[in-house]
């Protein structure tokens, strides 16, 4: 995709292996020669709190992690690059595009001989966060820190102020294509998500008959139901249990073992075939896990809103801990059935669910009095096979469109770092 685009007449080698050759006309300069270092002590009150991300300098995020250290922050002022030391937070980084004051952990420079558009295309470049981050010491490479020492000998590849400008410009034009084309991608992947949702909800709750006897479920947000279906509660057949979690002073003797222990962070919505963590069978012993059979419905109880509901179908038997709720179907229901009937209430339960306003939570009594329209065992199949060809059809063009998304992001970064590095001369774009 780049051989559309033209290289420059003559190029100098750099030695850097991150930079590789360069334009004659460049210059190779260290960092500090073009910024300077912005080491103002100031406080939260007079400076607004901002947060370093991958997505650049913003107001500071609700979910931030807050100190009672205020008055002992970095000040930061329009126009200033502001970059995450730590590597754990890599790519944490961007331009300022209001005064406010971030945390010390932040390298806060201001641009003096260099265009600062430019330099925040040139520093959140994939090559530049690989070296700047290779500069920094540290006993494990995930928490590694790289100080402004560190930062102000790497070598950067260094144009005319002139071009620099036409450089910001071309990737302002063709970064801005491409995240658009990004946002549309989204958007139709969103799209069908809801199309899979609305043929689970209405083949769940309707059928697929369109001419059928309804029924009025006398439930304000069910409506109608098939004639032929029973309206039941959960509990009226089938099973739910829940477990624990072994001691972990007795690591040696409760895990490790060959036992499937699911937990809340197993659940992904889908099938699981498999989870990492396994137990003793002298853990079962001595806790309240008791295993569960194949193809048990596990259900998230606790968590938060973003994860109560969340449910999984085991293909295999084992445990769970007690944060989970897991649900043996009776007879007259398929596990399967029950699976997708859950996507469609799960809302249910994030609307109603108990407790705070961050952390509410569902029981297993509220599982067990669910309402469920059952369908016939034979109608239920007929259900099953057509949700599973409809959904897998959409499922095949999510991810034919994730992995466009992912092309096109590979390509972005490709052409910001072979731009910033003179690989490309879009002086006459």
């Amino acid at each position: 995709m780049m051989g559309k685009f033209k290289k420059y007449k003559e190029y100098v080698p750099t030695n850097i292996d991150w930079i590789g050759e360069i334009p004659s006309s460049w210059r190779l300069m260290r960092l500090g020669s073009v910024f300077n270092e912005r080491r103002l002590k100031v406080s939260d009150k007079d400076f607004p709190a901002l947060s370093v991300t991958k997505n650049g300098i913003v107001p500071q995020l609700a979910n931030a992690a807050k100190t009672n250290d205020g008055d002992n922050r970095k000040g930061v002022f329009d126009g200033d690059f502001v970059i995450n030391s730590r590597s754990d937070r890599k790519g944490s980084s961007g331009l300022a595009k209001q005064d406010g004051s971030v945390s010390l952990i932040n390298i806060v420079i201001k641009p003096i001989e260099i265009v600062p558009k430019y330099s925040e295309y040139l520093l959140k470049s994939y090559y530049f966060i690989e070296n700047f981050y290779k500069n920094g010491h540290g006993i494990v490479a995930d928490l590694w820190t790289t100080r402004y020492a560190d930062m102000k000998g790497i070598r950067i590849p260094l144009p005319s102020k002139l071009e620099q400008k036409s450089i910001a410009n071309f990737l302002d034009q063709k970064t801005t294509q491409i995240d658009n084309y990004i946002q549309l991608k989204e958007k139709t992947i969103a799209l069908l998500q809801e199309r899979k949702a609305a043929i689970i909800n209405h083949a769940v709750t309707k059928g697929l008959d369109p001419k059928v006897e309804m029924k009025d479920s006398g439930i304000e947000w069910l409506g109608e139901i098939p004639k032929a279906w029973e309206l039941k509660k959960l509990k009226w057949g089938s099973k739910t249990t829940s477990g624990s979690t072994p001691s972990s002073g007795n690591r040696e003797e409760f895990y490790n073992g060959n036992i499937p222990w699911v937990r809340t962070t197993d659940l992904n919505g889908k099938e699981l075939f498999d989870v990492p963590e396994k137990i003793t069978s002298k853990a079962l012993k001595y806790t309240a896990c008791k295993i569960v059979p194949k193809n048990t419905v596990c259900v998230a109880m606790y968590g938060g809103p973003g994860t109560i509901g969340k449910h999984s179908i085991l293909r295999f038997s084992g445990t769970v801990n007690q944060a989970l709720c897991a649900v043996i179907p009776a007879e007259d229901i398929l596990p399967d059935y029950l699976f997708y009937y859950l996507k469609f209430y799960r809302p249910i339960w994030m609307i109603t669910a108990k407790g705070s306003r961050i952390d509410p939570n569902i029981s297993q009594d509220e599982v067990r009095n669910m309402l469920i329209p059952y369908p016939p065992i034979s109608e239920q199949l007929v259900l099953l096979k057509n949700i599973v060809k409809r959904c897998g059809e959409i499922d095949s063009l999510i991810i034919e469109n994730k992995k466009e998304i992912t092309l096109i992001k590979e390509y972005k970064e490709s052409l910001i770092s072979a731009v910033v590095t003179g690989k490309i001369d879009v002086r006459s774009y």
